[in-house]
């Protein structure tokens, strides 16, 4: 595992990518690690285009933008041609069920979007992701994601995310 990731969430408001930014970080918080989640989406928060940038190092952070992404989770077109079109050496992560198929080496496209709504919540597509992404990476341990989950939500709602979260895991684990 790096000392060091900068990771780019990318697509459409509404799809949990802030949350799962902030999710992100506060799992590597728990491992000791420092963090900067920052955000960005345009003037409708539903809809318009939306991210969320993370920057996890071991040691102290200065600046605060990603400078070279290294993973990209990109949710709309508009994401994948903007942070995944040129970068063909860091892992990029897509939704199959949103976005055309490509090839390439470090292209993981799986259905989040049409996984989550098997699982009876489309909203969880981002935890799927967000699953597949650290089981392929280890740039955080899924037991600190989970304990993020059990703190940010409770009941059915908790266990909800749980599921979609293993899911994702489970996905590069086959």
């Amino acid at each position: 595992m790096k000392d060091r990731y900068e990771i780019i969430l990318a697509g459409s408001g509404g799809q949990g990518l802030i949350v799962c930014g902030m999710m992100l970080g506060e799992a590597a918080i728990l491992e000791g690690k420092n963090v900067v989640q920052t955000q960005s989406y345009g003037i409708a928060s539903r809809g318009g285009f939306s991210k969320a940038e993370v920057i996890i190092d071991k040691e102290e952070i200065i600046y605060q933008q990603v400078i070279k992404p290294d993973m990209v989770l990109a949710l709309t077109e508009e994401a994948m041609e903007i942070y995944a079109s040129g970068y063909s050496d860091i892992p990029v992560f897509y939704d199959t069920t949103l976005l055309e198929a490509r090839e390439g080496d470090n292209l993981y496209g799986f259905p989040f979007t049409e996984m989550a709504r098997n699982l009876g919540h489309t909203g969880t597509a981002n935890m799927i992701a967000l699953g597949a992404m650290s089981a392929v990476t280890g740039l955080v341990k899924v037991a600190s994601l989970e304990s993020v989950i059990k703190k940010r939500f409770s009941g059915k709602v908790a266990d909800m995310n749980i599921m979609a979260l293993c899911s994702g895991v489970d996905l590069i684990a086959k």
